[in-house]
C-alpha cells in the first residue's frame, strides 16, 4: 500500500496489485530466463573491439560551418577507459569550440540484444544529449552510427547525423561527423 497526496491536498491510498510468487514459471523456465539475462549482460567480442579507443590521446579537430571554405582547426586531448566492469567505454574530451575551452564526455557500448554499437555525447556547451546507434564493418574497425542533433545557432531540431569511428592503427583513429549528409567535423586522435 502506498500513500500519496491527491490534487486537492488530501491523502489518497493506492493499492498495489498482488503478484503471485512464481508468476506461473517453472524453476527450469526461471533458470533459462536467468541464463539469457546473464548472457545479454556479459561483455563479448564486440566490446573487446572498443579497447582500441582506450588510452590518452592528442586530437586535431577540423570543423566546417558550411560546405565552402577551409575547415577551422583546433587541438584537444582525450582520455578514455572502461567503466562498469568493462560494459562501457567512457571518454572525456578537452578542446576548444568557437574560441572557448569546453569539456565533453561520451559513453560508447555494444548492445548484445540489439546487436548495435551505441554512443551518448554531452558537453558543458549544450543542454542536449546526442545519442547514436549503428553497426560495425571491416571487423568492427569502422563503426558507423546514426542519430539526430539540434543546432542552437539555427534553432533546427532533430537534424539527421552520421558519425564514423575508423581505427587506422593501434596508435591512431579518426572520428567523422556528418550533418544532413555534409561533413561537419573530423577529429584525428593520436596516442600520447
Amino acid at each position: 500500500m502506498k500513500q500519496t497526496i491527491d490534487d486537492n491536498g488530501g491523502a489518497a491510498i493506492l493499492e498495489r496489485p498482488q503478484v503471485k510468487s512464481g508468476s506461473g514459471k517453472s524453476d527450469a523456465e526461471k533458470q533459462e530466463m536467468q541464463k539469457k539475462m546473464e548472457a545479454a549482460g556479459t561483455p563479448g567480442p564486440a566490446h573487446k573491439v572498443l579497447a582500441a579507443y582506450v588510452g590518452d590521446w592528442e586530437a586535431e579537430v577540423k570543423t566546417w560551418c558550411g560546405s565552402d571554405g577551409p575547415p577551422n582547426i583546433s587541438e584537444g586531448t582525450s582520455t578514455a577507459g572502461w567503466i562498469l566492469n568493462g560494459h562501457f567505454l567512457k571518454a572525456e574530451f578537452h578542446g576548444e569550440m568557437m574560441g572557448k575551452p569546453f569539456i565533453g564526455q561520451t559513453l560508447m557500448g555494444y548492445d548484445n540484444i540489439k546487436q548495435t554499437f551505441n554512443t551518448v555525447w554531452l558537453s558543458d556547451m549544450q543542454t542536449s544529449i546526442m545519442t547514436c546507434e549503428g553497426k560495425g564493418e571491416n571487423g568492427n574497425k569502422v563503426i558507423t552510427l546514426a542519430g539526430t542533433s539540434n543546432c542552437a545557432a539555427t534553432g533546427r531540431k532533430d537534424i539527421p547525423i552520421k558519425t564514423v569511428f575508423r581505427v587506422i592503427s593501434p596508435d591512431k583513429y579518426v572520428f567523422e561527423m556528418f550533418n544532413d549528409g555534409v561533413q561537419s567535423m573530423e577529429i584525428t586522435y593520436t596516442r600520447k
